[in-house]
């Protein structure tokens, strides 16, 4: 418990400990931890001496009290090293059989890193987060310190600077935003944007300038509809506008990807006013440790006619400058993403973040895999071959954990059967699909007092919202209009079939006739 800004309370009611972290054992906690024998003299103990236990088989009372003993004995968990080496690490690149894309897996990235920002300092159990949802600070900045460094402070735009005639975000030097780059990154490679981690990867580099593109953008129309607006107003407006553009990408293309449903996902607050709902959203740690979906990293990343290895692709902005995003785009969108589900898919580069997972979900003190799967209405798995859905890896994972319900949370998630032909097994979908879409739609402006025309500007606004889609947000914002999606498509259609309007307010880019049929011949 929170006691002040920066202290907390540890609880220690009922555990048998004491102290500033319950770590203290009281007297009778410290004596059976001292008394109790260790798993093999126990196995030692209950293989010998027939003659004794025929005796005390007859007796109920002290079978009862063994048997309860043998009950609640477990074996302390496994090595959290050998749990990753063993059944997590990649020997071999697994694609995804839903097809996902490697455009997923940093829009992913990309868009949790608002929410997901684990205090380090603090622990694991806290965050550093100000909310708890959709409010693109990795855009804009978690505190108004930073919005301010990152804002132009006229027209309500962001800074920026041009490259061969295309946007691209500031440099550290222009804003005076601390971002994380390593010494031998040079002066005019460290850009700066919202989110101080996005300089570690081009990907994430790509979406914060596609949304630093769509941001100004933005802006222009509302400057041509609001001429009467000053800074503050044209910037606030534009930044509640990009909010509602990302939940509806986020329900209509992305999750919508992910469900593999055949039924489409709408994105209309309305079906909701006349429900009983609460407009606000608390990011359970939970939820941060199942979001943890390195297996979709690819073993190298290729774009244009280059590949490239984790260590040339990590702190290289070059990358960006080099190729365009056009082609980051168009090479990304092609190239598959790894399964999630069904063990043995994490990239050994990733290997260190997969075992702080298991070990803070130890710290945290997490409950089982089974003690989730209840308290979410799931079945309990019976044994390790129901959970995994084969013999070899269920063997080796109960001679380690001994019992199925030791099996913890984020192993579990990671080495359960995936649905059929698909990206993720039943846990990761039934429970992380709800919380999602439960914290999209408690976004303020999706509440009947906000959800209005004039809350973006009026209709204009209104409609940029209602019309977003991800192929819209990219033909918008990248040289092109390259086609893309989050799954790979096949065959690829040539951007000659697809009709970019130049109109300022662009919101006829695409010729809905010509993707139905792409689609239409896609599917």
């Amino acid at each position: 418990m929170t006691t002040g800004f920066d202290q907390y309370e540890c609880d220690c009611t009922r555990t048998g400990f004491y102290g500033e972290n319950c770590t203290i054992p009281e007297f009778f906690t410290w004596l059976r931890l001292t008394l109790k024998p260790s798993p093999n003299t126990v196995h030692y103990i209950l293989t010998h001496f027939k003659g004794a236990w025929n005796i005390i088989n007859n007796i109920p009372f002290l079978r009862d009290n063994i048997m309860r003993y043998v009950l609640m004995c477990k074996k302390e968990l496994p090595d959290s090293k050998l749990i990753v080496e063993k059944f997590l690490l990649r020997k071999k690149f697994i694609p995804d059989p839903q097809g996902t894309n490697v455009m997923f897996t940093f829009f992913a990235q990309h868009f949790t890193h608002q929410f997901f920002k684990t205090d380090q300092k603090k622990g694991p159990g806290f965050t550093k987060a100000l909310g708890h949802g959709v409010d693109l600070n990795h855009i804009y900045g978690e505190t108004l310190e930073r919005q301010l460094k990152l804002r132009l402070l006229k027209d309500g735009k962001l800074k920026y600077q041009m490259i061969d005639g295309e946007m691209y975000p500031p440099t550290v030097k222009d804003t005076q935003a601390e971002m994380i780059y390593p010494p031998h990154v040079p002066e005019h490679l460290q850009f700066s944007v919202g989110q101080e981690v996005f300089g570690l990867v081009p990907g994430l580099m790509m979406y914060a300038t596609i949304w630093l593109r769509e941001h100004n953008r933005v802006c222009d129309i509302l400057k041509q509809e609001h001429p009467e607006w000053d800074d503050e107003q044209l910037f606030q407006t534009t930044r509640l506008i990009l909010i509602g553009e990302t939940i509806k990408i986020v329900i209509e293309d992305y999750v919508q990807h992910l469900s593999g449903y055949h039924f489409k996902l709408k994105f209309d607050p309305e079906l909701l006013f006349n429900q009983r709902f609460q407009y606000q959203n608390r990011i359970a740690a939970e939820f941060n440790t199942l979001y943890h979906w390195h297996p979709l990293l690819p073993d190298t990343f290729q774009i244009h006619d280059q590949e490239y290895t984790f260590q040339q692709f990590l702190y290289n902005n070059s990358i960006m400058l080099e190729h365009g995003l056009s082609h980051m785009v168009k090479s990304f969108s092609k190239q598959s993403a790894g399964r999630v589900a069904g063990g043995k898919n994490v990239p050994a580069a990733v290997q260190k973040v997969a075992k702080a997972s298991i070990d803070q979900s130890r710290q945290m003190r997490y409950q089982s895999l089974n003690e989730y799967r209840k308290r979410f209405m799931l079945k309990p798995f019976k044994s390790f071959e129901e959970l995994t859905g084969e013999k070899e890896m269920a063997a080796e994972l109960e001679e380690l954990y001994g019992d199925i319900d030791a099996m913890e949370l984020y192993p579990g998630l990671l080495v359960e059967k995936p649905r059929p032909g698909a990206i993720f097994g039943e846990t990761m979908v039934e429970i992380g699909a709800p919380f999602s879409l439960k914290g999209l739609m408690g976004n303020a402006i999706c509440s009947p007092e906000y959800w209005k025309p004039s809350t973006f500007g009026g209709k204009v606004g209104f409609e940029i919202i209602n019309t977003a889609s991800l192929q819209k947000l990219i033909c918008n914002n990248v040289k092109g209009c390259p086609f893309t999606a989050f799954h790979i498509l096949n065959p690829e259609p040539t951007e000659a079939t697809i009709n970019v309007s130049t109109s300022k307010t662009a919101m006829e880019d695409i010729n809905p006739t010509l993707l139905l049929k792409e689609r239409s011949a896609e599917l």
